[in-house]
């Protein structure tokens, strides 16, 4: 196509969809978040969108905000359209106005449920039968611009973040070629959203990973299956950290919350519905592990 398409966006999902673009459009730039620390050794690294802009060679630019320097490098640019997928950022009326076709927006969800930062883990978290991918239009709202096409994807039983993830990825590349070209070619006109069914996502934060075994057990395991690898699930037991990246759930009769036990050989607490499991688990300052490991290292884990 010889359409010139700025891409804005930053994890793993944003990159794949990136991948997707570049097969059928000349992408003349690329807009990220800036490098940022990871890890436990806390090593600046670059977000997945910059690290494959680099392998393919588009000129890019990692702005805190997308203020006058910024803009500017837009302008020069000069787009025809810009796509945008989880960005993590606002654009402003003078970024949507740029380009001639707009700025077009690859969301994970199916819209208007779960407009927001955080939509796939939202999905998850509430036990929603289907999530999907909607490709719209953006406007000055919080993805609440008129929809191009969408499509739904069902949850599997036992589903995670990153598999939803990677199932979206997918079909958000395939659906923006679609839609684009469509778009584009004057064939495709974007539709205004529902104006009921609308709810929101916001963005997480680590304190959101705490577990509350309060709560029901289908709730902790929806948590623990929606927020790893972020913002990761984690309690406290007797003043260090337990993360938890993968349980399972056992039910029985209404017992008081947070008793400690060992089933089928694992570290299990209680919930008022039923047990917890700890299937993999990471104490402090050390690796992943069975939780059958982690027993064999922790003393007295049915009465400490």
């Amino acid at each position: 196509m010889s359409e010139k398409v700025v891409f804005m966006g930053s994890p793993d999902l944003a990159a794949k969809i990136l991948e997707s673009l570049v097969t059928k459009y000349r992408v003349v730039g690329v807009v990220t978040q800036p490098d940022r620390p990871a890890g436990r050794g806390k090593i600046l690294t670059s977000p997945p969108v910059k690290v494959l802009a680099d392998q393919l060679g588009i000129a890019t630019i990692q702005p805190e905000r997308l203020k006058d320097e910024a803009f500017a490098q837009l302008q020069a640019w000069n787009p025809d359209v810009i796509v945008v997928a989880a960005f993590g950022q606002i654009l402003r009326q003078r970024v949507l106005d740029l380009p001639k076709f707009g700025c077009i927006n690859v969301h994970a969800s199916y819209l208007p449920r779960w407009r927001g930062a955080a939509p796939i883990q939202a999905a998850i978290l509430h036990g929603d039968e289907f999530t999907g991918v909607s490709i719209m239009k953006m406007d000055a709202g919080i993805d609440t611009g008129p929809i191009l096409i969408q499509e739904k994807v069902y949850l599997a039983e036992n589903e995670t973040l990153t598999s939803l993830t990677d199932k979206l990825s997918i079909l958000g590349g395939s659906l923006l070629l679609d839609a684009l070209e469509d778009y584009i070619a004057g064939r495709l006109s974007p539709t205004p959203q529902p104006e009921s069914g609308d709810t929101y996502a916001g963005m997480l934060n680590k304190e959101d990973g705490l577990l509350d075994f309060s709560k029901s057990a289908i709730a902790i395991d929806r948590k623990v299956r929606a927020l790893n690898d972020w913002p990761g699930t984690f309690f406290d037991i007797n003043g260090q950290v337990l993360k938890v990246r993968k349980v399972k759930i056992q039910n029985s009769e209404t017992q008081p919350a947070g008793m400690r036990s060992v089933l089928d050989k694992v570290p299990a607490i209680s919930t008022p519905d039923g047990w917890v499991l700890l299937l993999e688990v990471q104490p402090a300052g050390k690796k992943w592990m069975p939780g059958t490991d982690f027993l064999r290292g922790f003393q007295n884990w049915e009465t400490d």
